[in-house]
């Protein structure tokens, strides 16, 4: 299994290196302590992938949601996937008033190692300076950036679930609606943001999935993501750990790439890259037990201990969450059921893991177990609805995300 790091991350400690997605050593942590105090505590995040061509002199106003406040924001920027090196020419940040407009007063430029223009060498991402200010839990943030001659793949994530805004030219600095005339409903060239909060012990937990993680069926633009909902649970608890990054991706595997890197292959870059991780929890499998993939439940819940032992071995602890029941998706049927009932044994009962958390028996029907509780089935008896979400984030223990390592 430690053949599968090659697309894994080194975030270097400099205020605003431009870094190079290098191979690591299984369990190798991307971030030093160094910049782990510097950029102190991802407060968002999204799994970076393919998601279409560059635009030349396009701005993009993306709209992202906080889970932990604090100062000193940075953002990431990605060209992970890109065949040219990305520059941007202007970035902002500011707080979202309506639709594309902006809070008056509150846009930011972004610099990047004191200077407004970065250019991003395929395969790398780079992170701004510092911003000055206090930036609130729980708001919704635009991120303005400028391309002036993007071409070629470009770097994102698809799903967002959120309505982000497009223009032709450089209106990255306006705070009004104006000119921001397209919509998109995917996040361009973006893929972290981090703050400094005010509690040095502050940590963040790292939600490690698939489509089910992703909101897939959740309702889009009202954060109703399991993570989502987690976030706000975090911040009004007794808990160390408030910051939440949402690395789920839809169609996501955990041995296999497919619709982009395999859980395995993206864990250093999404998840060992971001700063103030505490724990990682790790949801997904489903993709890989269905569509007579040949996956074994001993397969499966050996590529669960290897991210494990990657994790931990940078001094992170893993939560991993049972596979929940899809009968009645397209690609259910009784193997792939047995496939995944011996997975759920095999975790409830391991101690390879800091702990488990049985999403299964949150989601599954009493009456047929098989199946998603129809309170809680979006429609396709595979994905949770609102409720569903809300009820996974409820059964997350806030004690298991703050265990000792």
């Amino acid at each position: 299994m430690t053949g599968r790091t090659g697309r894994g991350c080194r975030i270097a400690a400099a205020l605003l290196t431009t870094v190079a997605c290098q191979p690591q050593a299984a369990g190798a942590n991307a971030l030093p302590p160094s910049a782990q105090r510097a950029f102190g505590v991802v407060t968002w995040a999204a799994s970076a992938a393919p998601i279409g061509e560059g635009i030349a002199g396009r701005s993009y106003r993306m709209i992202v949601h906080t889970s932990v406040g604090g100062t000193g924001l940075r953002v990431r920027v990605t060209n992970a996937f890109g065949d040219r090196p990305l520059t941007l020419d202007s970035g902002y940040v500011g707080l979202c008033g309506r639709g594309a407009a902006l809070r008056p007063g509150s846009n930011r430029r972004l610099t990047f190692g004191g200077v407004r223009t970065v250019t991003v060498p395929v395969g790398t991402v780079a992170w701004s300076d510092p911003l000055p200010g206090t930036w609130p839990a729980g708001t919704d943030l635009a991120v303005s950036l400028h391309t002036p001659d993007a071409a070629g793949p470009a770097t994102g994530h698809r799903l967002a679930l959120q309505t982000s805004y497009t223009g032709q030219g450089d209106h990255t600095a306006g705070e009004s609606a104006r000119k921001w005339g397209r919509t998109t409903g995917s996040w361009w060239y973006l893929d972290a943001v981090s703050v400094r909060p005010s509690r040095p012990a502050t940590g963040a937990v790292v939600a490690l999935g698939d489509s089910l993680t992703d909101g897939r069926r959740s309702t889009p633009g009202l954060n109703r993501r399991w993570p989502d909902y987690l976030a706000r649970r975090l911040n009004t608890s007794r808990t160390d750990v408030m910051g939440v990054a949402d690395e789920g991706v839809s169609g996501n595997k955990v041995l296999a790439d497919g619709i982009g890197p395999s859980a395995l292959d993206r864990l250093d870059r999404d998840v060992l890259s971001q700063p103030g991780v505490r724990t990682v929890f790790l949801f997904e499998g489903v993709n890989d037990i269905k569509g007579h993939t040949g996956v074994t439940a001993a397969d499966l819940v050996a590529g669960y201990r290897a991210i494990a032992r990657r994790v931990q071995g940078a001094g992170k602890c893993v939560v991993v969450a049972t596979v929940g029941p899809f009968k009645g998706w397209p690609e259910w049927d009784p193997a792939a059921e047995s496939v995944r009932q011996e997975v759920n044994r095999l975790l409830r009962g391991s101690r390879d893991f800091d702990a488990v958390t049985d999403f299964d028996r949150v989601l599954r029907s009493p009456r047929d177990p098989e199946r998603i509780l129809p309170s809680f089935d979006s429609g396709d008896h595979l994905h949770p609805d609102d409720r569903g979400m809300r009820a996974l984030a409820d059964a997350v223990d806030p004690d298991h995300l703050n265990c000792a390592r």
